[in-house]
């Protein structure tokens, strides 16, 4: 037997892993920010990376590897919720 996978067990790559940084703002900024961000139902986090990502877009900047925003919040349903199913 040998240790390495069949083409059915190879590994899944992983998701790549969300870059954390640290930003300092001006109070008054960040709360326009975040009253933006609730005004399109956003975090505030996710409101500076659509903004920081639209940017860099318009300046041509925007790599081209960079996946979509990642979505948020529930999966899309079908439909309006019904009644309890009993």
């Amino acid at each position: 037997m040998t240790d390495s996978p069949s083409p059915e067990e190879a590994p899944r790559r992983r998701p790549q892993q969300r870059k954390q940084v640290l930003l300092r703002l001006d109070p008054s900024v960040y709360d326009a920010l975040a009253r933006w961000a609730g005004d399109e139902l956003r975090s505030a986090n996710a409101q500076i990376e659509f903004l920081l990502r639209r940017a860099l877009a318009e300046a041509g900047r925007l790599p081209g590897e960079a996946g979509p925003l990642p979505r948020r919040g529930r999966p899309p349903g079908g439909g309006a919720p019904g009644p309890p199913s009993a």
